[in-house]
């Protein structure tokens, strides 16, 4: 049973060399959202050269539908990376993340001033850490059902011989009186 489950949403432009998703299983789920550019279904930067707005933008659009690929939003990030190339953007990029973050209860975050990114011409790259509660566990049904109702399950875990074996046990003491 995979421990980690890797999505590449089709509403997210095909990565090369790693997946925009991976989601850990467990005791509630967490998953990560891989470093996001501004590039659209074509894999090209959107906006004029230099438009930060622009590349923000499609950033959290990116953002919003790798969470969707995964039955999240962004009431779910408790953590954003972010990466910039110039820090006088710091005021642009709040006010568009503003716009899809609960600004009164806003995930943990961290803002890196870097030389460059992977791709040339972009200006911002941010990457979401994300956690969920467990999937509700799927019911009983058929025979698995039917077995508990009896008791038959529920005797077997507390250490209890099942039917036959008692009554083997029973017949052996028999023979031995």
């Amino acid at each position: 049973m995979p421990v980690h489950r890797f999505h590449n949403p089709p509403s997210i432009a095909k990565p090369t060399g790693y997946t925009h998703v991976v989601e850990a299983t467990g005791p509630g789920r967490i998953i990560y959202i891989a470093g996001q550019l501004g590039l659209d279904l074509d894999n090209k930067i959107v906006g004029a050269p230099g438009d930060f707005r622009a590349q923000a933008e499609q950033i959290f659009i990116n953002l919003k539908n790798a969470l969707a690929a995964v039955g999240a939003d962004f009431a779910h990030v408790v953590k954003l990376n972010n990466y910039f190339i110039d820090m006088a953007h710091l005021g642009i990029f709040r006010e568009v993340r503003d716009r899809y973050i609960d600004t009164s209860a806003p995930p943990a975050s961290t803002a890196v001033a870097i030389s460059n990114l992977a791709r040339p011409g972009a200006l911002l790259e941010v990457e979401a850490v994300v956690i969920m509660p467990d999937k509700a566990p799927a019911k009983a049904v058929g025979a698995k059902a039917a077995g508990a109702k009896t008791g038959t399950k529920s005797a077997t875990r507390r250490g209890a011989k099942p039917a036959k074996g008692r009554a083997k046990a029973k017949a052996a003491a028999r023979k031995r009186k």
